[in-house]
């Protein structure tokens, strides 16, 4: 399975989000989109907190020397 970029889910978020500016889209099509925009963005800011978690660690060993 290949990981995708914080980048890629971000574009995958934006992609659902003009989906669901559609208003010819059915009940049922809009909520797909939405659970799996949902679902995007979650493993987004997952992504982000990671990437934070890094950044402090990083800085914390670079202020020990």
């Amino acid at each position: 399975m290949k990981t995708e970029t914080f980048e890629h889910k971000l574009e995958e978020s934006k992609k659902i989000l003009n989906q669901l500016l559609n208003p010819e889209i059915t009940l049922e099509e809009s909520l797909k989109l939405y659970e799996n925009g949902l679902t995007q963005i979650k493993e987004a800011q997952k992504m982000i907190e990671e990437a934070k978690v890094k950044i402090e660690t990083i800085e914390k060993n670079n202020t020990k020397s």
